[in-house]
C-alpha cells in the first residue's frame, strides 16, 4: 500500500483541512479578533497571499480565522489552494505533475449524482429570505478586501445554473452583498451562465441558481475549466468527479427549481432577476470593485444584474470558504486547468512533444504560460510555434506565452528568465499576433492603452522562443556537476536526495 492509499480520502473541506492538519506547514488557525472588512485580507496578504498582490506578500500556509468580529460562531478560511505543493497534497499529486493529472480527469469525468436531502450535510440549518429577520450581511462574514472595495465580497462562490435545453454550469462569478437578500453578479464576456441567464431573461423568467461555498479542492478546481475543453452547456462537475474518483454529490435547492453541492459548507439559494442593473457600488460609490487576479483593482460596474437571495443553508458550524483576489489562490484555480487544456491539445496534435506546462501566477494563471518542448530533430524549429499556435488557439484568455527546452525547469522563474536571455533573439525569437480577443480584466487591453485595438478586451498575443535551434545545441549545452548526495555534508538542511518532483 503506498502512503497516498494509506491516507483518508479527501471528500469535504473538513477531511481536506483535516489532512492540512497533519502538516503544520500547510495550515494555521488564530483565535485573535479580526475584521472582515479589508484586515482579515490584509492579514493573509503578509501570511500567504502570494501571486500577484503587491508586495510584501508570500506563498504560506491556508488559515482559519476563529474570531470575526460581528459574526459570533463564525469561521473564515482563506488560502486552500494558495499553494501549488498544497494542492498537490490534497489531490494526491506531485506539485509538478498537477497539469497531467488534471488533463486525465478531463478523460476520466464521472458526472455528478443526486442524493436525498436527509442525507445532504449542507442543509443541516437553513435560514429563509421570507423570514422577517433575515439579513444575508449579518448571517455570513462576507469578507471586504481593501478599504476601497465596492462591497463585501464572496469571493469564492461556484455559482451552479441550468437550462432545460442547454445543460448545466458552474463557474465562481465575483458577488457583491447590496442588501438583506440581494447581490450583484459580474459576468466576464462569453461565460456560460450569463448565456444562460440572457436566454432566460428574453423569456422574462428568472434565472435559479446556488452559490456553493466550502468545498473539497477538487470541485472547484474542476470547474474552472473553459471552452472548448468544456464547451457550451458541459457540467464541469463531471471533471471534478473524475479528478476525485467519485462523483460529486448534489442536492435538491430547499427554495428554488435548483441543485446544490451537497457537501458545501455553505450554499446561498436564489434567481438572478431578469431586467434588473444595479451599480456594484451603490452603497460605497468608491469606483471600485474589488482586487482582480491581474492585481489591480477593478472598476467597479455601473450595471450588473442582481440576484436575489431566497435561502442560506449551510453545515453545522459553518467554515465560510474565500481568496484574496489576485492571490496564488488564483493561479492554482485557473492555471492548472488551463495548463491541462493546453496539455490534451498538444497531446492532439502534437503528440510527446509539450512535457510540461505551467500557467505562471505573474499571469494569475490566465495571460502567461511556460512551455516545455523536447526536440529530437530540426523539423522540431517549427514545432515549438507551432505548439504555440494550439496554445493560443485552445485558451482564448492567454496572452504570452515562453517556449522553453527541456534543460530549464518552468516553474522556476529565474531559470526560465536565463533562457529568455540566453536563448532568444527579439528580433527573430518574438512573434507578434496583433488584435486577438483576450480579457476585460487587462488594463493594457484597451484602445485607451492602445488605439489600434478595436475594444476592451482585445490584445495582442506574444511568443517568445527560448529554444536552442536543433543545429546549435552543442553550443548551448549546460555545464554538468558531479551528482552528489550533499546530506552527509549538510545534515541540518533537510535536503533531499534525489531531488523528488
Amino acid at each position: 500500500m503506498s502512503d497516498n492509499d494509506a491516507r483518508p480520502g479527501v471528500h469535504d473541506l473538513r477531511s481536506a483541512l483535516q489532512r492540512l492538519q497533519a502538516r503544520p506547514d500547510q495550515l494555521i488557525e488564530t483565535d485573535h479578533p479580526v475584521d472582515p472588512h479589508a484586515e482579515l485580507a490584509g492579514v493573509y496578504k503578509r501570511v500567504g497571499a502570494g501571486g500577484t498582490v503587491a508586495r510584501p506578500t508570500q506563498i504560506g500556509p491556508a488559515m482559519i480565522f476563529n474570531n470575526v468580529t460581528g459574526y459570533p460562531g463564525s469561521r473564515v478560511l482563506v488560502g486552500l489552494m494558495a499553494s501549488r505543493e498544497r494542492v498537490g497534497l490534497l489531490l494526491d499529486t506531485s506539485p509538478r505533475e498537477l497539469t497531467q493529472r488534471m488533463a486525465e480527469a478531463v478523460k476520466d469525468a464521472i458526472e455528478p449524482i443526486t442524493i436525498d436531502r436527509d442525507k445532504a450535510r449542507c442543509q443541516e440549518i437553513v435560514y429563509r429570505a421570507d423570514d422577517p429577520d433575515f439579513d444575508l450581511r449579518t448571517l455570513l462574514p462576507a469578507p471586504t478586501n481593501t478599504d476601497q472595495d465596492a462591497g463585501p465580497y464572496f469571493c469564492l462562490g461556484l455559482v451552479l445554473s441550468s437550462d432545460p435545453d442547454d445543460g448545466t454550469d458552474v463557474t465562481i462569478h465575483r458577488l457583491c452583498v447590496q442588501g438583506r437578500d440581494e447581490m450583484t453578479i459580474f459576468f466576464a464576456p462569453g461565460r456560460h451562465i450569463d448565456e444562460f441567464r440572457k436566454k432566460a431573461e428574453a423569456q422574462g423568467n428568472p434565472l435559479p441558481v446556488s452559490i456553493n461555498m466550502g468545498l473539497d479542492p477538487a470541485i472547484p478546481i474542476g470547474a474552472t475549466f473553459e471552452a472548448p475543453t468544456t464547451p457550451y452547456g458541459y457540467n464541469e462537475l463531471a471533471i471534478a468527479g473524475g479528478l476525485r474518483g467519485r462523483p460529486v454529490e448534489l442536492v435538491d435547492c430547499v427554495s428554488v427549481p435548483q441543485r446544490s453541492i451537497a457537501n458545501a459548507e455553505v450554499v446561498i439559494e436564489g434567481v438572478i432577476l431578469p431586467g434588473r442593473r444595479d451599480a456594484e457600488d451603490q452603497n460605497t460609490h468608491t469606483g471600485h470593485a474589488m482586487p482582480e487576479f491581474p492585481g489591480y483593482n477593478g472598476a467597479a460596474h455601473p450595471a450588473l444584474p442582481v440576484l436575489k437571495v431566497t435561502a442560506i443553508t449551510t453545515r453545522r458550524d459553518p467554515i465560510l470558504q474565500t481568496l484574496v483576489g489576485p492571490g496564488e489562490e488564483h493561479t492554482t484555480l485557473a492555471g492548472i486547468p488551463t495548463e491541462a487544456s493546453i496539455y490534451n491539445a498538444c497531446e492532439a496534435a502534437l503528440p510527446g512533444f509539450v512535457s510540461e506546462i505551467y500557467a505562471h501566477t505573474a499571469g494569475g494563471g490566465k495571460f502567461l504560460a511556460v512551455m516545455k518542448c523536447v526536440k529530437r530533430n530540426a523539423t522540431d524549429d517549427g514545432r515549438v510555434r507551432q505548439a504555440a499556435l494550439v496554445a493560443l488557439g485552445t485558451y482564448r484568455e492567454l496572452k504570452n506565452l515562453i517556449m522553453v527546452d527541456e534543460d530549464v525547469d518552468i516553474f522556476d522563474s529565474d531559470d526560465v528568465l536565463w533562457a529568455m536571455t540566453t536563448r532568444m533573439q527579439g528580433d527573430i525569437d518574438i512573434i507578434v499576433i496583433p488584435g486577438v480577443s483576450g480579457h476585460v480584466l487587462d488594463p493594457s487591453q484597451s484602445p485607451a492603452y492602445n488605439p489600434r485595438l478595436a475594444a476592451r478586451g482585445v490584445t495582442a498575443k506574444t511568443i517568445y522562443d527560448a529554444t536552442v535551434p536543433f543545429h546549435l545545441r552543442a553550443e548551448f549545452a549546460r555545464a554538468q556537476f558531479r551528482d552528489v548526495d550533499p546530506r552527509p555534508f549538510a545534515p541540518d538542511l533537510d535536503l533531499e536526495y534525489p531531488v523528488t518532483s
